[in-house]
């Protein structure tokens, strides 16, 4: 098998990791604070990427720390507010897929903040994901959830730490206050995701601490919470990022994008096998144009996909 048929059975891999995610973090947050819950899974997971990564850790230069810690701090604020997305939502499939609004948001953050030139099929896809919003918040008049809320704002600031860990894992040339160019070294994959993911779960220790009770968490739920702690840490976190950083060495970054759409459909169809969830028609029409929204924002990549695929195919 070639590398590149890996890496996309690998990116495969990674969709479903991250899909089986969700219904660990629901089990979990049923038996636990939220933010508790996520301090605890992101502190374990980063503290295993900080082993493995360890010979890395002590190479970065003070600068890259800082940009690393600063992805963390984002993600950290994206992932608080998924969590709680995830604690008051009704539907873990509808979720899902207004969490994936983030990869249409991506462009307009680089294009608003970064300055950076985007395709047409960006601006198209924009509207798409607004209708299919507009389905699932306009049900009642205008009457969204706080789980719908919270899952919109997590997937806004997970735009802008998208934008933000890929300008910290890739060098660039900056100009500084005084005029002077500046070189910005990568950070590498393994330490800039340790680093994040611990960050992240320092930022939702002290939401916790500030924000919630502890009072019976960790006596009255006994080794069920434990599993699912645990299965979300080891599993749905450091698993799943460990699987795409190599799954992404790989291959070429664009089957990545591709396929990681896929997301959304497995933890909608999980949360149908695994809770007995269902969703109206009209749920069903947003969530659909959401991911038409998904598609037609990477249409570009996706058709060069398909033509590399289709000749593979033919010189196979």
């Amino acid at each position: 098998m070639s590398d590149t048929h890996k890496s996309d059975l690998l990116l495969v891999a990674v969709t479903l990791l991250a899909a089986i995610s969700w219904m660990f973090s629901k089990e979990a947050v049923l038996l636990m604070p939220p933010l508790l819950f996520m301090a605890v899974r992101f502190l374990i997971a980063g503290s295993l990427l900080a082993v493995i990564a360890r010979r890395s850790l002590m190479r970065l230069s003070v600068d890259q720390i800082r940009r690393s810690v600063g992805v963390g701090l984002v993600f950290g604020v994206a992932m608080s507010c998924w969590v709680m997305g995830l604690f008051h939502g009704t539907s873990m499939g509808e979720g899902a897929f207004l969490t994936s609004l983030g990869v249409v948001i991506v462009p307009i953050i680089a294009r608003l903040v970064f300055k950076e030139q985007q395709p047409p099929s960006t601006w198209l896809a924009i509207p798409i994901a607004v209708a299919g919003l507009a389905l699932l918040s306009l049900r009642n008049g205008f009457q969204p959830e706080p789980g719908q809320m919270f899952f919109v704002a997590a997937a806004s600031i997970f735009a802008l730490y998208f934008t933000l860990n890929t300008r910290a894992a890739n060098q660039r040339t900056v100009t500084n206050r005084r005029g002077e160019t500046v070189q910005k070294h990568r950070v590498p994959a393994l330490p800039l995701t340790a680093l994040a993911l611990l960050t992240v779960g320092l930022v939702t220790l002290t939401e916790s601490v500030i924000l919630e009770s502890w009072q019976g968490t960790f006596t009255d739920s006994g080794p069920l919470l434990i599993w699912w702690v645990l299965a979300s840490a080891v599993i749905g976190t450091a698993g799943r990022f460990l699987t795409q950083t190599y799954a992404q060495s790989l291959s070429a970054r664009s089957h990545g994008v591709v396929i990681l759409v896929l997301e959304p459909v497995w933890v909608a169809l999980f949360a149908a096998g695994w809770f007995g969830e269902t969703m109206t028609s009209m749920q069903l029409g947003g969530c659909g144009l959401i991911f038409a929204a998904l598609i037609v924002n990477r249409w570009g990549v996706l058709s060069k996909a398909l033509k590399v695929w289709l000749r593979n195919r033919k010189t196979a």
